[in-house]
């Protein structure tokens, strides 16, 4: 049998081919089932009516009740008038500005008949107005019966074809009438009752059309928990799938290699949060289950030790390793530091990306078949078909968001078995994200910086301070400092912005005669770029004017000072990124953000937090409430944490973890799918699958 969910929008009384057409382009609405779903973003209560004389310019939708006093018009251009009704409820006046459709408004509206208007006001010429507002006869309207009237976002081609958010609410209201009665339960009566939530057809029918604030909390509590569910559920079933299904490589022994480089070639004592990580992948490495870990850590915590280390134990085993940057830069950065790290260990480490070709990168690729090749740094080249290893056991990738479901499932395919997979990332990620996102891993967390490393100061300075930022500037230098200049090349086709960079690069060789500037872009050729990095590495050079490219630049302990330009053009994780660039020594590190004197609130608060915070944690969280979930770049990770039509990761926190957990207690009674009791959640889970194109990227 048809469900009836599935019908076509174009049958639902109102809608017809033009709106079926207008509806599926501009919101992905083709069938009852997606109008359905398609969810109000606020509520405005019309049982609330307002007195004229409380109105207010920045109050949102208000409802008002007056007689219509007299009929202005005023001619507009091409023939056109535009029609002005004063309206008084006793206490005010207030005007009603309609620009066309005349014919409709003087047969439908009286003078000397009371209405009940409903829109925003606005000041002009001395009063209130309110432009096509709803209007109703009073006699016609019981006020304590509107209840709380749905808003839904329309687009602007949608409101010229006169589809705006009450024609949504009137269709949800016809189709209302077309629903089963009750609508299908997707969670079982215990989960419902022991959780407080609403039943899903009560829901599904309140979320459109409640009466009260508290409909409103109710029907969404139980939407959201719902839809956070079936995503945890997905990516809990998949992981658990993986477990049974993958049996990974074992592990057992730690080698001369791991004992050589720990006991001769460690470039510092390890931190306690190093050691506890390495003890957890050391764990997971033993049981013979795929490792499947997520590592954060802040900029400069050691990451790249604890994945070398990872690395080694693989090659103890007689097992090859890889590592996997996002970009070149990343993958040579990270290649030159292993290969220092290590010394002069007999160990062979290549290095494959783009830039690698002809002789050179047919040698790599010969010798990583033969098994020569112990330990690979490339870019996302390595998951590419060509690239063959020998006995791959480990796989490190670095910046995750770059790095989806579905690109670790490809690296699977090189070696017999799974090879154990270490996700690092130097973006902390709020735990309600992690949980959503990468939920199929389990999550280790560096939260120590190495001893003796100072907090860096972070101060923020207008652009009409110049003076004391450079005079600041020359004292670093002076006590043999180096520093970080940052200009605000977002995208590398900015050409302004390569103008300002160049500029800038000339004004201050000028405002610091003394000093020796070094310039590095992304448009420059790598050689050049290479060539400039070291000479601010060495120490020939003390000032480096950058863009962005440093974000994941090098390791300068000398270098104290990092100046980002016109800082409210960047995001806070951005911002932390290149912070992290400075206080790798002892000294006192400072991260100065100039910006102009006007901002927007929302910068304001990024800045103010860059300046209370160091913890990488703190900031990620609060960009997820200023910025929400975003595009993370990696784009539907998971195929689902962004396919959510209600919940909202940033802000119900609570519930992701009760989703989580109510999850992970149906995967623990039900490990192998097949309990009568639980059939309820993967029959549900089956039909999600089904109608969601997105969720199928995981499974």
């Amino acid at each position: 049998m048809l469900d009836i969910l599935e019908q076509d929008i174009m049958f639902l009384q109102g809608v017809g081919p033009r709106r079926k057409e207008i509806l599926s382009k501009e919101l992905g609405i083709s069938t009852w089932r997606d109008l359905l779903e398609y969810y109000p973003y606020k509520y405005v209560d019309r049982s609330k009516v307002y007195n004229i004389c409380d109105l207010r310019g920045d109050m949102p939708f208000v409802q008002v009740m007056g007689r219509i006093l007299s009929f202005e018009e005023f001619p507009m251009q091409a023939r056109k008038v535009r029609i002005v009704a004063h309206v008084s409820d006793g206490t005010g006046v207030c005007d009603i500005v309609w620009f066309n459709g005349s014919k409709y408004i003087y047969n439908n509206y009286k003078v000397g008949e009371r209405y009940v208007i409903f829109g925003k006001p606005a000041p002009y010429g001395g009063r209130y107005q309110f432009s096509h507002p709803d209007m109703d006869k009073a006699d016609d309207v019981q006020l304590s019966e509107m209840g709380m009237q749905p808003h839904y976002v329309t687009t602007d081609k949608m409101k010229k074809t006169g589809l705006m958010s009450n024609a949504i609410a009137k269709l949800q209201a016809t189709l209302a009438t077309k629903l089963p009665s009750p609508m299908p339960e997707t969670l079982p009566p215990d989960m419902t009752a022991r959780l407080h939530l609403a039943p899903r057809d009560e829901a599904l029918r309140l979320i459109h059309h409640p009466k009260t604030l508290t409909d409103v909390q109710r029907a969404t509590l139980r939407l959201k928990f719902e839809e956070l569910f079936y995503v945890q559920l997905n990516i809990l079933r998949y992981a658990n799938d993986n477990r049974r299904k993958y049996r990974g490589y074992v592990f057992q022994k730690v080698g001369s290699l791991f004992n050589d480089f720990y006991s001769l070639h460690l470039p510092f004592e390890l931190t306690d949060a190093q050691k506890r990580v390495m003890r957890e992948i050391r764990a997971d490495m033993k049981t013979g289950r795929q490792m499947n870990r997520l590592l954060q850590g802040d900029v400069g915590s050691g990451k790249t030790l604890v994945a070398l280390m990872t690395m080694l134990i693989a090659l103890d085993n007689g097992f090859q390793a890889c590592m996997m940057a996002p970009t070149e830069i990343l993958a040579e950065q990270h290649f030159a530091t292993i290969r220092e790290f290590l010394g002069s260990m007999d160990v062979r480490v290549e290095l494959l990306t783009g830039t690698v070709k002809g002789k050179r990168r047919k040698e790599v690729l010969e010798s990583l078949a033969a098994g020569d090749v112990d330990i690979l740094v490339g870019t996302h080249a390595i998951i590419e078909d060509p690239v063959m290893f020998s006995h791959l056991g480990v796989a490190i990738v670095d910046e995750q968001h770059r790095f989806g479901v579905a690109q670790r499932a490809k690296l699977w395919s090189k070696s017999d078995n799974p090879p154990h997979i270490l996700v690092m990332t130097a973006t902390p990620i709020p735990r309600t994200l992690a949980m959503t996102i990468y939920g199929d891993l389990d999550v280790s967390v560096i939260d120590q910086l190495p001893p003796g490393r100072k907090p860096i100061q972070t101060i923020h300075k207008f652009d009409s301070q110049t003076t004391s930022l450079y005079e600041g500037i020359r004292k670093q230098v002076a006590q043999g400092r180096q520093v970080y200049i940052v200009f605000p090349l977002i995208k590398e086709s900015e050409k302004s912005d390569l103008k300002n960079l160049e500029d800038g690069y000339e004004t201050l060789c000028q405002a610091f005669p003394d000093c020796r500037l070094s310039k590095v872009h992304g448009k420059m050729k790598p050689a050049e770029k290479e060539v400039e990095m070291q000479n601010f590495v060495s120490g020939t050079t003390q000032i480096l004017v950058a863009t962005t490219v440093i974000e994941v630049g090098v390791n300068v302990p000398n270098a104290s000072v990092m100046v980002i330009l016109d800082a409210q053009r960047f995001g806070l994780s951005q911002l932390h990124q290149l912070r992290g660039r400075v206080g790798r020594g002892a000294k006192q590190s400072y991260c100065i953000l100039v910006t102009p004197y006007t901002l927007t609130t929302e910068t304001r608060k990024r800045i103010d937090i860059m300046c209370s915070t160091n913890d990488g944690f703190q900031i990620a969280e609060a960009d997820l409430k200023l910025r929400g979930p975003g595009d993370l770049e990696g784009t539907q990770q998971s195929g689902m944490a962004f396919d959510l039509k209600i919940a909202d990761i940033a802000r119900d926190g609570q519930i992701v973890q009760m989703a989580r957990d109510e999850a992970q207690r149906v995967i623990d009674t039900d490990p192998h799918y097949e309990k009568p009791e639980c059939a309820i959640f993967w029959n549900r889970l089956r039909e999600i699958r089904q109608t969601n194109v997105n969720w199928g990227a995981i499974s």
